[in-house]
């Protein structure tokens, strides 16, 4: 006989089992059991088609920096899965088994999507958390009736504990949140996880359905609700109900499924739909800037006439005249204008129709309140100039429009209103006056903002239309600063190899004299003549040059012939040496310059010297001074000394001297800093000034900075620009989109419940 048809054997709803009682524990090991046959089974199905995705990514990377993360993703896969899968099916069969033992305190409340958990969204990384949320919601609502079925079974067998989709260890919300966790083991680049968490959606969660009839099937075969229905009302909520006790409301009888979303087509807005309307039910919560307490009835204002009424405000700013020379401190104004247009809007709603409404659409209260949140932050971005954030800020009006009139907006990167503002912030983020004389870039920004005031209806064209305007404008400007910056950086770099030059040039000629005490003339010489001519060698020819190594033989040749020559022989062997320091000391001296005369001049203290050393007689007019400063004098003021008598090269790199602690965060930012990157730089007696990190050098390992116009900034070592980044006169700015800063803030911001007002701070 059917276990479900024997009266002996039905669960009855008034009747809760006994969490502790032997029936219980058998029957959640059944539901473990399934659940990690299952899973273990489309996990492993799931990462066996990892490789093959990668792989294909890999052949159709844009560059070989993107293969190789591929590449490495595939190896770090491979070495990471099994502590992966392990962590993954011992979470689930752990939680499983935890069911029996509620919490002392009550869950949360879900909000209204009811199965986006704020710690999803918590986290600074968008796009992980938003992959996550998307692979819930989707599945969620696919699996409503099986879930629901699995749920209130469960509820029954652990003893009337209400188990809802965020508290079911086998609902996508707690396999995809285990998951998440479990691929804390790969340190694979995000591009890499992104793609196991849509294989993970394709050959796990896409195949709850079955796990779900099987737990079913199991549940019902040992009589727990045999009979149980249910229903789903669209936008509403799920009922159940059971024949034979159904006068017993069923634990957990209600499900909700979330508010419908109307025209918001993206994941990332039904995310901040559910945080909005988590932040409103919560105490004191406004969910957005500006909130209205007006007690007023009619219906709520449709999408024409908010736009109707930002048209009227629109041309209230735009019939003001042109933008007045914009201020730092207008920010505070327009901060508190940003907060007030929803009231703003009411009001002029309320004069258009003859009556206030007191509120507006869930949807467009959400539109509103994102814009404002948006605007909010454009005004508290440090990354951009104070000027430019109070520029940018009077596009709250447009975009706003914008955001009705499309709700993809938010939804797409390549929305090109999205675009437009990304471009304008990015430009504005390189400015500074002392960069812009011109006002070039002052005032493009200005007219593109001041466009869209006096122009945008409803034409949503606009938006493409002048953002190839503002990238033409940026092309022209970037094909002069390239320039420019390339005839920096070659000016560095020559500068560079010619300081190396000389360094190595002290080096060898110190190296060789040694301990030796040379005479004036000779070491006056090697330390300026001499020592350019290796400079000019090493320049032209290089280190591994016969030239530079003839000419490092002339050093050692020329050293040798100061030796005392006291007896025939050592006489005899300075004699065979002469001529070819003579030759050598020709050509060199023409190599830097010597004129004839200069050239014959200086021979001819020599020769007097080495008549002196051979012991023969020297004319009165050929006397050798002593004094190294007369000796000199011999060789023309045009040739400067490389180094001096007794002065080693200070090979000791300056940053060396300044104590940076190579584990402080300020050395790591540094070290891992990029060209392209912005830097704010302000000293105390200096105006402020952004600069872009050209290049680094790959001799000295200075780093470049240039401004906007590819004109030279200033150059740090290492440790310099650690120390100005201690001392707070130096800081990196952001280098992703303004959009992108501002979604992940706005998330970050109405996912913390204790904040006052989700849109006051934007760090």
């Amino acid at each position: 006989m059917n276990e479900a048809s024997d009266p002996s054997r039905v669960v009855n709803l008034s009747q809760r089992m006994d969490p502790a009682s032997e029936r219980v524990g058998e029957l959640l090991n059944a539901v473990r059991g399934i659940a990690n046959r299952r899973l273990q089974q489309w996990i492993g199905n799931a990462f066996e088609h990892v490789d093959d995705a990668l792989f294909d990514l890999a052949e159709k990377a844009e560059n070989n920096a993107a293969q190789m993360h591929y590449f490495d993703g595939m190896r770090e896969v491979r070495k990471r899965r099994p502590a992966v899968e392990r962590n993954f099916l011992g979470a689930i069969s752990r939680q499983l088994g935890e069911l029996t033992h509620p919490p002392a305190q009550p869950p949360v409340a879900p909000s209204p999507m009811g199965t986006v958990e704020l710690s999803l969204v918590a986290d600074n990384d968008l796009e992980e958390s938003l992959a996550i949320t998307s692979m819930i919601g989707k599945n969620e609502s696919r699996l409503s009736r099986d879930l629901f079925a699995v749920n209130q079974r469960l509820s029954v067998i652990c003893g009337g504990h209400k188990i809802d989709d965020a508290g079911n260890p086998v609902a996508p919300a707690i396999l995809s949140q285990a998951f998440r966790q479990a691929l804390h083991e790969l340190s694979a680049d995000m591009r890499v996880k992104l793609i196991i968490y849509k294989l993970f959606d394709r050959y796990v969660l896409s195949s709850l359905e079955e796990l779900y009839q099987e737990i079913n099937t199991e549940l019902v075969r040992a009589g727990v609700l045999p009979q149980l229905r249910h229903s789903i009302v669209r936008g509403g909520t799920a009922k159940a109900a059971a024949t034979g006790s159904a006068s017993a409301q069923p634990v957990g009888a209600q499900a909700e499924t979330g508010e419908d979303t109307g025209e918001i087509p993206s994941d990332l807005l039904q995310t901040l739909h559910a945080l909005f309307s988590a932040r409103r039910g919560s105490p004191g919560g406004s969910g957005g800037s500006g909130g209205i307490q007006t007690m007023s009835s009619g219906p709520l204002p449709s999408a024409n006439e908010l736009l109707g009424a930002l048209s009227v405000l629109q041309s209230q700013i735009a019939s003001a005249g042109p933008l007045p020379l914009a201020q730092p401190d207008d920010a505070a104004e327009l901060s508190r204008e940003v907060m007030q247009l929803k009231g703003q809007l009411l009001s002029q709603i309320g004069a258009l129709r003859g009556e206030r409404p007191s509120h507006v659409a869930t949807i467009d209260e959400d539109t509103i309140d994102l814009v404002g949140m948006l605007f909010e932050f454009i005004l508290e971005d440090r990354n951009l100039p104070a000027e430019m954030q109070v520029m940018l800020a009077r596009l709250q009006i447009p975009y706003l429009k914008a955001a009705i009139l499309d709700r993809k907006l938010f939804a797409h990167r390549q929305h090109p209103a999205r675009r437009l503002l990304d471009c304008l912030a990015e430009q504005a983020k390189s400015w500074s006056e002392e960069s812009d004389r011109d006002r070039r870039l002052h005032d493009k920004v200005k007219s593109v903002v001041e466009h869209l005031l006096h122009d945008f209806d409803d034409d949503m064209g606009i938006f493409e239309r002048l953002l190839v305007d503002l990238q033409q404008f940026q092309d022209v400007n970037k094909r002069r600063s390239e320039l420019a910056e390339q005839r920096v950086a070659e000016s560095t770099r020559g500068r560079e190899k010619l300081e190396q030059a000389r360094r190595r040039a002290a080096r060898e000629i110190l190296d060789r004299i040694g301990e030796r005490k040379l005479p004036p003339l000779v070491h006056g010489v090697l330390a300026r003549a001499w020592a350019n001519h290796l400079v000019l060698t090493l320049l032209r020819q290089g280190e591994s040059s016969p030239e530079f190594r003839s000419a490092l033989h002339f050093v050692d040749d020329f050293i040798v012939s100061t030796r005392p020559a006291p007896d025939p022989e050592s006489r005899q062997m300075l004699r065979q040496m002469l001529p070819g320091i003579e030759r050598s000391l020709r050509l060199g001296l023409a190599n830097v310059a010597f004129q004839e005369h200069d050239i014959e001049r200086l021979l001819g203290q020599l020769h007097a010297y080495y008549r002196q050393q051979l012991g023969e007689p020297v004319a009165a007019a050929e006397t050798i001074t002593t004094d190294e400063d007369t000796a000199m004098l011999a060789i023309p003021d045009s040739i400067q000394p490389v180094i001096e008598r007794d002065a080693e090269p200070d090979d000791t790199p300056i940053e060396d001297s300044l104590a940076v602690p190579p584990d402080s965060p300020e050395w790591q930012q540094v070290q891992v800093l990029q060209p392209g990157t912005w830097l704010e730089f302000s000293h105390l007696d200096e105006p402020m000034v952004r600069a872009k990190l050209s290049w680094i050098s790959p001799m000295s390992g200075r780093y470049l900075f240039v401004n906007r116009r590819g004109l030279k900034v200033a150059d740090y070592s290492p440790q310099e620009l650690a120390i100005l980044l201690i001392d707070g006169k130096a800081r990196i700015l952001a280098a992703n989109a303004l959009f992108d800063r501002a979604l992940s803030a706005i998330v970050g911001r109405l996912s913390q419940p204790e904040s006052p007002s989700p849109a006051t701070d934007t760090e």
